[in-house]
């Protein structure tokens, strides 16, 4: 699809699958509670704003329930695109405590590097912390006697499984429970590329020339603390690292800050464009070259070349001390990024808690 080209009307947003579990485990304990069906519950978001969900089924009795929620990926529909998610809830004697597990269709861990423990279910932390924080919310009075157990299934989830990036990354029996904000928002090039434009234009109508991309929210989130800039400098580029710069350009923007982390820069630093998941993949060899100039030992390169992931890779980079390595990462994403724009361009490379590993250029004179 052209960039260029103009977005046909307005996309419709849906929510993930992690919004479906919550909202299956909220109707589960609000039956319970109230002794009849539920037909619909509102989900408080990470953003603590609230989306209104309707509870596909709903049966219970005094102590259990199981409830289910049909996932709408609304105008962005991936594989997960009406499945069914069902939670089964039960109340347990350990007041105040909540218990998360997956059951039939939820994949489990195999390998290290996506943030979860070998073994467990893929359940990811935001759905974790969603579920918990609304039960807590609903489900308060219930909690000072009990305890709840909830268990995610997704009844077509094995067959569903294979045509997901699951396989690759090493979570095998079903799909992941995923979503870092509770919605999806369409994923539309034409109409992406339209914000970004737009985006740089306000910058512009504004008087300034500076702005902050990055590869998405939690990364312009982590940027945020660190920047100071209005409100209108925050930009979020997201797969179109490629594209955004040539706009930048174009507008005359003259700075620019890029704040991102390992998945993505490791794909700019190779020189992808355009670095949507589906699209794209991280060049292990690539970055075990960079821990190679490190001066990294022959083991570390080994693990790093048959790593599962480029958060893998961060892992094992911390856990043995390469030197230099991250500073190598934004570098490569700098000459990458440079070579298609003659804007003064800082790239931040963050942790997924916030902290900065690296920065280029910095005060160090690194190059």
């Amino acid at each position: 699809m052209d960039l260029e080209e103009k977005p046909k009307g307005k996309l419709r947003t849906g929510f993930t699958t992690g919004t479906s579990a919550t909202a299956a485990s909220m109707a589960a304990i609000l039956s319970i509670i109230n002794q009849k069906k539920i037909e619909f519950v509102d989900v408080l978001l990470p953003k603590k704003d609230y989306i209104k969900i309707n509870i596909n089924s709903c049966e219970f009795d005094k102590s259990k329930a199981r409830c289910s929620v049909i996932k709408d990926g609304g105008d962005d529909p991936d594989v997960t695109h009406g499945a069914e998610i069902v939670v089964d809830l039960e109340l347990t004697s350990k007041p105040n405590s909540i218990e998360i597990d997956g059951g039939e269709g939820v994949g489990r861990v195999t390998k290290p590097g996506i943030g979860l423990e070998i073994g467990q279910a893929a359940i990811n932390p935001t759905p974790r912390k969603m579920i918990t924080e609304n039960l807590t919310q609903v489900g308060k009075k219930i909690l000072e006697k009990n305890g709840i157990k909830v268990v995610i299934s997704v009844p077509k989830g094995k067959e569903l499984g294979p045509k997901t990036d699951n396989p690759r990354i090493g979570i095998i029996g079903g799909i992941s429970i995923l979503g870092t904000s509770g919605i999806v928002i369409p994923y539309s090039t034409a109409s992406f590329a339209a914000a970004i434009r737009q985006q740089i234009d306000v910058v512009v109508s504004m008087g300034d020339n500076t702005v902050v991309l990055s590869t998405g929210g939690r990364s312009e989130d982590y940027a945020r603390k660190i920047l100071e800039f209005p409100e209108h400098s925050f930009i979020q580029m997201g797969d179109f690292s490629g594209y955004t710069m040539s706009q930048c350009a174009k507008k005359s923007i003259k700075k620019a800050y890029v704040g991102g982390f390992i998945g993505k820069f490791a794909k700019i630093a190779t020189g992808v464009k355009q670095t949507h998941v589906k699209g794209s993949k991280v060049n292990m060899e690539f970055l075990s070259e960079l821990a190679k100039k490190c001066k990294a030992e022959e083991r570390i390169i080994k693990k790093i070349k048959n790593a599962n992931t480029a958060r893998n890779v961060q892992e094992i980079v911390l856990e043995n001390n390469v030197e230099g390595f991250f500073d190598e990462v934004c570098y490569n994403v700098y000459k990458q990024m440079k070579s298609s724009s003659k804007i003064n361009i800082e790239i931040i490379l963050f942790d997924f808690d916030g902290s900065v590993l690296a920065r280029y250029p910095s005060s160090k004179g690194f190059y």
